[in-house]
């Protein structure tokens, strides 16, 4: 079981109760990213500093409001505010070198919406997994799924908007908003069109899915970068995803490099939602993302032996949302083993 932090108050405010909340596990996350770009980039803590401070500038331009949550996060961790920048900007200095896991659907069924994904990492960030209800003073009330010191990832908030993640592996990381910010902007959003316009205009500082939906039905995959974004529309209210580049034109014009088990468990994902169930529920929705078509490298994704350590991912968490209900349930480790902890985010 993963208990709920739960935040209130002003935007430092906010940042302070989460870092004093989870002061130890954001101190371990740091030592885990310092191993993590150094093993696969060969970058030591100063560079990935300065890598971060030179995402400043959009986010400054873009979304100020949560730098200064970013800096109640540091103080209340008491960690220094570059920390945690480096944190919340992790994919744009990770992912130009090291690529993860996931695979996400949206389903909609008899006016239900719902969103589902297995979140794959390094097995060393599992014990650092928080669940966060957030009920700032200047937006809407949000439940997010992540790793201590970020700001979101994976979640919903009160108004049925909704969203999961894949990693894009790329060399790409340009001007835009780092994607974790990116995430959290979506899920102070009041509407699908609102937030979504919010979210392409200026772009993503680098290449990720988000799959995006809203308890009006909407859904959408959206591979977000520095560029225009590419769209991928629902198919019998179906959108798929795992971690290439799906879009025909923005394949013609950014490069990606995805671990050659992305196009099988896309294909697998893809078997498995044809036809979509008539009438889903939580369960359901997690025997798909239990299948082991293909172990270790399946939709629930076991870490290999055989691979490197530094390189072996596997799934931390499934989570199952239904928008419509403002209804999460999450699967701590791999959802072929774990029990469901339902939560709710209420009015």
């Amino acid at each position: 079981m993963l208990a709920v932090t739960r935040l209130g108050g002003g935007r430092h405010d906010l940042g302070y109760a989460h870092g004093e909340a989870h002061a130890t596990a954001i101190q371990a996350s740091l030592a885990a990213y310092a191993r993590l770009f150094h093993d696969f980039a060969g970058l030591d803590w100063p560079q990935a500093r300065r890598d971060a401070l030179a995402l400043l500038p959009a986010t400054e331009a873009r979304f100020p409001a949560i730098l200064d949550e970013v800096d109640g996060i540091a103080r209340g961790a008491g960690v220094e505010v570059e920390d945690i920048l480096v944190l919340n900007c992790r994919s744009e200095i990770a992912l130009t070198h090291a690529g993860d896991g996931c695979s996400a659907f949206s389903l909609q069924r008899h006016g239900q919406q719902w969103l589902a994904q297995n979140w794959d990492w390094r097995g060393d960030q599992q014990a650092n997994l928080v669940a966060l209800e957030i009920r700032g003073d200047d937006a809407p009330a949000l439940l997010s799924l992540g790793e201590a010191g970020m700001v979101a990832k994976i979640g919903m908030n009160e108004h049925g908007l909704g969203v999961c993640l894949n990693a894009i592996r790329s060399r790409t990381c340009g001007d835009g908003l780092p994607i974790h910010f990116a995430l959290r902007q979506w899920l102070e959003g009041r509407d699908f069109d609102n937030a979504l316009a919010t979210l392409e205009r200026g772009g993503v500082a680098s290449p990720a899915h988000f799959l995006v939906a809203s308890d009006t039905g909407r859904a959408l995959g959206l591979e977000v970068n520095p560029g225009p974004a590419g769209r991928l529309t629902p198919r019998d209210g179906v959108v798929t995803h795992t971690n290439h580049l799906c879009d025909p034109g923005l394949r013609a014009r950014l490069a990606d490099y995805p671990r050659p088990d992305s196009g099988p468990r896309l294909g697998r994902l893809d078997a498995r939602l044809s036809p979509p169930p008539e009438a889903p529920d939580a369960e359901a929705l997690f025997e798909i993302l239990s299948d082991h078509h293909g172990y270790p490298y399946s939709l629930c994704r076991h870490p290999d032996p055989d691979q490197p350590e530094a390189e072996r991912m596997e799934t931390l968490f499934g989570v199952v949302m239904n928008l419509n209900r403002r209804e999460l349930w999450l699967r701590l480790g791999k959802p072929c083993r774990a029990s469901s902890q339902r939560l709710v985010l209420a009015p």
